[in-house]
């Protein structure tokens, strides 16, 4: 494949900059204060051009979140099959692979992350239902890699420890002043050493 096809590919599809833009400017001011217009303006799109993409801003929402989650799964899961493949396939090494795939979520993603705790409730039933089902079902991937690690530890500490977990690494967005967190390597850095922390405190 040519690098300009592969830079094709690469490329954002408009729908993903809608959804993009979207997830940034619901973080920002709310998903009621947020207007269609002006999420077709950060895109450089008129706003009902953007119902050739979806329905509404609920449409975008329920992408949103349902989407993160089905995305977490998926690379949780595909992290067990290679088995933190970089590490020789120890328990060590998948925990510090699902480890790492959450930092880059927590890092990358945070408007998600906001939109997560702000707007959830704003889903429609079958999706608020499907996105708590993607999440217990990557909680349990979770659980069972920190007991491959640390077979003595409870199968409900394990549960309660990865929930803890996730609030530590989901913390990036309450850090908004520019100085408050250190270059992206260093922040990753810190943010792992603290989660292997805490599953080592539990275990012990």
């Amino acid at each position: 494949m040519s690098t300009h096809a592969t830079a094709r590919v690469a490329a954002p599809t408009r729908r993903e900059q809608i959804l993009r833009e979207a997830a940034r400017l619901f973080a920002e001011r709310g998903f009621h204060g947020v207007g269609v217009d002006e999420i077709g303006a950060a895109v450089g799109i008129s706003g009902p051009g953007l119902y050739r993409h979806f329905p509404g801003k609920d449409a975008m929402l329920a992408e949103l979140l349902v989407g993160i989650s089905e995305r977490l799964l998926a690379g949780g899961k595909l992290r067990v099959t290679e088995g933190g493949a970089s590490g020789g396939g120890s328990p060590d090494a998948l925990l510090d692979a699902l480890i790492e795939g959450h930092i880059d979520f927590a890092l990358d993603d945070r408007p998600l992350i906001t939109l997560h705790d702000r707007e959830l409730d704003r889903l429609r039933d079958t999706d608020r239902k499907r996105v708590r089902q993607l999440q217990r079902q990557y909680v349990e991937v979770w659980v069972e890699a920190v007991r491959a690690r640390y077979p003595a530890l409870p199968e409900n500490e394990a549960r309660v420890t990865v929930h803890a977990v996730f609030g530590l690494l989901n913390s990036t967005p309450h850090l908004t002043r520019p100085e408050a967190l250190p270059d992206r390597a260093a922040t990753a850095a810190l943010l792992h050493r603290l989660a292997r922390g805490a599953f080592a405190a539990a275990a012990s």
